[in-house]
């Protein structure tokens, strides 16, 4: 799920009539206020499962199997819009590339109803008259991807639906680029190196995601060293997927966590941070009006910038 919420475990023992039906149009007549899209969504997020495994949307079903849905508790929240700073990058009439900052979460959650980057979104496009694209909610408004709450660097924000279904299609394949910049602990002896570990919820913390080779979905981390430090090193990450947490985990599946990660790194940091050092430096894609490739680079805070010296041999 996109942010921590109550969940409600909803179990089914598939009756005879239901035989050979498709899971997501079974879980619609058992959830008629839902819309298919959305169960779809929740069987792609692997928030359902069929005898204890993950299945896909359109998988065939047997009687007796056992159905289990995770349904989060809606969010019950106004979003208004809120006359906060925003970092363009680039605009179009289709679409934004936003600098997203460090603490600003991306959208309304459990905790967070207000001063968001949706929060801030939707105050510009007030003022500039335009809309944002609706394909994700009333609480998502123009967000096709986020990052952490304390990840910084480039987002894209679509302006219309068509555009951010041509997007979205895109991350789904695969074929967008994305880089980030990281600081690590500890050096490396290879200086390049390529991470494949399915990730998926930690067995016993919910909070936390893990590899797991049982429900984790695929999942590969492209990483080059870019410069040695004091004890740590200066990484660039080139995701092939987007997972939750994804370079979090799988920098600390090879025991080079993240500067700052207390969630999967070390309890307490020798330097003053909040959260983990990664920014999302550079995002290139096909325009979806013009199907030209473009690309964009986010400037790295001052704060990494600091580290980076301050740590440099």
């Amino acid at each position: 799920m996109s942010q921590d919420r109550e969940v409600s475990l909803n179990k089914y023992l598939v009756e005879e009539e239901y035989q050979g039906e498709r899971l997501d149009k079974y879980l619609s007549l058992k959830f008629p206020k839902l819309s298919r899209s959305y169960i779809q969504k929740l069987v792609k997020d692997h928030q359902v499962s069929v005898d204890g495994k993950n299945q896909k949307v359109g998988f065939k079903l047997s009687s007796k199997e056992e159905v289990i849905i995770s349904i989060p508790e809606e969010i019950d929240t106004e979003v208004l819009p809120e006359d906060l700073p925003l970092d363009i990058l680039y605009e179009d009439e289709d679409l934004l590339i936003v600098n997203k900052p460090k603490g600003m979460v991306v959208h309304p959650g459990a905790g967070h109803s207000s001063g968001t980057l949706v929060n801030a979104l939707l105050y510009y496009a007030q003022q500039g008259s335009f809309s944002l694209s609706t394909i994700n909610g009333e609480i998502r408004p123009g967000i096709v991807h986020r990052i952490d709450m304390d990840t910084t660097g480039a987002l894209i924000v679509c302006k219309k639906d068509d555009i951010h279904i041509d997007v979205a299609k895109q991350l789904e394949e695969h074929t967008i680029t994305r880089k980030y910049r990281a600081i690590v602990y500890g050096t490396f002896k290879e200086k390049k190196g390529t991470i494949c570990g399915p990730i998926g919820r930690h067995p016993i913390d919910r909070k936390k995601m893990a590899i797991n080779e049982k429900n984790g979905k695929p999942a590969v981390t492209h990483y080059e060293v870019l410069k040695d430090l004091e004890g740590y090193s200066y990484i660039e990450c080139q995701l092939e997927t987007g997972r939750t947490h994804q370079i979090r985990v799988h920098m600390t599946s090879i025991q080079h966590p993240l500067l700052g990660d207390a969630i999967y790194g070390p309890k307490k940091s020798p330097f003053k941070l909040q959260g983990q050092t990664l920014h999302a430096m550079e995002i290139g894609f096909v325009h979806p009006r013009t199907k030209e490739y473009i690309e964009f680079q986010a400037p790295l805070p001052e704060y990494f910038k600091d580290l980076i010296h301050k740590l440099g041999k």
